[in-house]
Formats: C-alpha cells, structure tokens, sequence
C-alpha cells in the first residue's frame, strides 16, 4: 500500500482553507492500468497507474493506494464486486476513490450502493494510461476533485462528468459515459 503524507505548513493561518480529508484509493485492473506489448498480443492489466499519474499532477491531498485486483472488468465476478464492497465499507475514510474497467463500472456502482457516510467515486479510462492521448490523466483529475467535494453517495466520474449510481450508463458506441 502506498501513502501519500501532507506536507508541513497547511493551511495558512492568514487564509485558513479546510483541511482535505484523507481519501483511501481502491484500484481493480481495467483499460486504464493495460499493458501492449507487441502485434501478437491482448492487452493485459499491469500495475495500477494511478499512482504515477497523482505523482505526476503533484497533487497536494493525502491518500493512500491500495491494489484489490489486477482484472478486466469484463472478468469480474459477483465475488470481487463483494470484495471491492467490504474493502470500502472497511475503510476509516470517508471519501474513496476506485480505479475500475469501463465495461462493468456501472454494475459495481450499483453493488457499493447503501454503504452509509461515504463519498464513492469510481473512475477509468476508455485508453490506457500508459497510451498518449489518454482520457484516463483527464478522468484520474477529475474524479480526484469529485471526491473531495461530493457529498456521501456512488458516483461516477467520466468524460468530465458527474454521474449519480443508477443514473448512468456507457454508451458503447460514443465510447463515453452518458445520463439515463
């Protein structure tokens, strides 16, 4: 498990600004974590990058990062939708952030549904990271706002949305999430 501390010195006592709430990150595979390694190969899920990617941006919140799974989410059963539900629930943050698949995000929204006092934001990328040209920068930002500012509730954060669990869908097609 990674751990990201605040630096010394905040807020500023002219300007008091609230401290940000320590947010617990939960990643599960999908497109935003795939590997390419030639012609003759699938995509396969490698390391999560969502640490890089905060690395990167040099954000300034505290967070911690830890791995459930490395799957498609294509591949994810009922057991690891439980999984990533009792990891949540179990967290002592209130605000959670999981990197999850594209494909099935919507189904695992509706599953963390009912956790109480809790901000849920789950995000992914229609590209890998590791791709330029990516969303997933984008998305990883967004969704890193979104989760800091929301109140208690699933959500999902795509395409420079804000989508409330069971109120979305993907929209194959668009390769976007949409309102339903």
């Amino acid at each position: 498990m990674f751990v990201k501390q605040r630096p010394l010195g905040y807020p500023d006592p002219v300007n008091p600004i609230p401290e940000p709430e320590f947010v617990q990150i939960f990643t599960t595979g999908g497109t935003i974590d795939k590997v390419y390694y030639d012609a003759g190969d699938d995509y396969t899920v490698g390391d999560p990058q969502i640490g890089k990617l905060l690395e990167e941006a040099r954000v300034n919140f505290p967070y911690a990062i830890e791995t459930l799974f490395k799957k498609d989410s294509l591949q994810m059963t009922d057991a690891d939708r439980a999984r990533i539900r009792a990891a949540v629930a179990a967290a002592e943050a209130r605000r959670v952030l999981v990197t999850h698949g594209t494909d099935t995000m919507v189904e695992t929204a509706r599953a963390l549904e009912g956790i109480p006092g809790k901000t849920i934001v789950l995000v992914g990328a229609m590209q890998p990271a590791r791709f330029l040209g990516s969303d997933a920068e984008f998305n990883i930002g967004y969704a890193a706002c979104a989760v800091q500012l929301l109140p208690p509730g699933v959500y999902i954060a795509m395409n420079g949305q804000v989508f409330r669990s069971g109120k979305v869908r993907k929209n194959v097609a668009e390769r976007r999430f949409e309102a339903r």
